[in-house]
């Protein structure tokens, strides 16, 4: 049964998920609750966010809170860009493809360097802050709020991938990774969904 669970779980999630919306002009953007909600109105960024910290649960040590915060730091910046106006090419592809690429390395148990880790999150971090910080261009210090609300959200996912990653670790070794690989593969497949929704629109 647990072999064919990333078959079960990437099939609920491609009906569920259907194509992710753009994220500019996704909502409201000016208070912390409405920040604090945003990232859990789209599939993408969940998905994301939790593989993130789960990839870091997988890698241990000082990568435990190096790569979140890696992804937090870079994901402010290029929030920072978009509010300003500064343009950045096939972002929501980009964003797609995080989901894609963090499902991956989760099904895969890839063990990158720290530094490697950090990079590869930051990269696609800087999509992720983009076009959510794009919401905020012209708004001014009204924007803060939301961000503030956003940036918290997207670290208590970060943390709710790492608890993940620990508590599963408590099953033992085959169990536990059987079941990371399953969520891996799942995420992988609905960020391929995500992919194609966009493509096709």
């Amino acid at each position: 049964m647990l072999r064919k669970l990333p078959l079960l779980v990437g099939a609920a999630l491609i009906l569920t998920a259907g194509p992710a919306l753009a994220h500019v002009g996704a909502g409201p953007v000016d208070t912390f609750s409405h920040g604090f909600m945003h990232p859990l109105s789209g599939i993408d960024h969940v998905l994301a966010m939790v593989a993130v910290g789960l990839f870091a649960a997988n890698l241990g040590g000082a990568a435990l809170w190096l790569v979140p915060s890696a992804f937090v730091g870079t994901m402010i910046f290029g929030g920072a860009l978009g509010y300003y106006g500064w343009p950045l090419p096939m972002v929501e592809e980009a964003i797609g493809a995080s989901v894609v690429v963090m499902g991956l390395a989760i099904a895969f148990g890839v063990r990158l360097p720290t530094i490697a880790a950090m990079a590869l999150v930051g990269l696609f971090a800087l999509f992720h802050g983009h076009a959510h910080g794009s919401e905020g261009m012209g708004l001014g210090v009204g924007f803060l709020p939301y961000a503030a609300g956003f940036v918290c959200t997207t670290a208590l996912l970060h943390i709710a991938g790492i608890a993940l990653g620990l508590s599963l670790d408590r099953l033992g070794n085959t169990p536990a990774t059987i079941l990371k690989r399953s969520a891996g593969t799942a995420g992988a497949i609905a960020g391929v969904s995500i992919l194609a929704g966009w493509l096709v629109t």
